[in-house]
């Protein structure tokens, strides 16, 4: 199966991290999603109940963003995927992206991201 739905740049701010300052001052995370399912139904119905929500989808990674605190962004995707596979259990595979652009890193860099695939 290759059918697939991709969400990419959800935004919101969140207090991840392990550094003391990051539960305090928070910061901006980044959520892509890349979901495999059957959309065989979905493409002959024009009918949502044969596909996933696109908004409950989104609502899910904001949850997840602004709520219980976690350390590192790795347990943060963890969450998503596993609280998106529990909602749909028609998706057959399903990848995180959890997006850190402004990590507390001392070098340069254009972002640090964690990937889970379920």
């Amino acid at each position: 199966m290759s059918d697939q739905i991709s969400i990419i740049g959800i935004k919101a701010f969140g207090y991840h991290g392990v550094l003391p300052h990051e539960a305090v001052e928070g910061q901006e995370f980044i959520v892509d999603l890349l979901i495999t399912l059957d959309l065989q139904a979905a493409s002959r119905s024009d009918d949502l109940t044969d596909t996933v929500n696109y908004a409950e989808l989104v609502q899910i990674v904001h949850k997840n963003i602004v709520g219980e605190r976690v350390q590192l962004i790795e347990r943060l995707a963890g969450r998503i995927a596993d609280a998106i596979k529990r909602t749909y259990q028609q998706i057959s595979s399903i990848s995180v992206t959890v997006h850190k652009p402004h990590a507390p890193v001392t070098l340069d860099f254009n972002d640090i991201s964690v990937t889970i695939s379920r």
